[in-house]
């Protein structure tokens, strides 16, 4: 399965410490996931905790 990041994302760095093997803050300060499927049942923790609900399954 693919993660996303939406343009919803506030850059908070919730994601990316509950799952770092997939999402990372860019530049700009907001979260973006990798580009590859990922099978990381910590994904999907972050998903679900994100208070904007940026993180969407591609």
């Amino acid at each position: 399965m693919k993660y996303i990041v939406n343009d919803q994302c506030i850059g908070c760095g919730l994601c990316t410490s509950i799952c770092p093997e997939i999402f990372f803050l860019n530049d700009e300060g907001m979260a973006e996931a990798i580009e590859s499927e990922v099978e990381v049942d910590q994904a999907e923790n972050a998903l679900e905790s994100c208070p904007v609900a940026a993180i969407e399954r591609d």
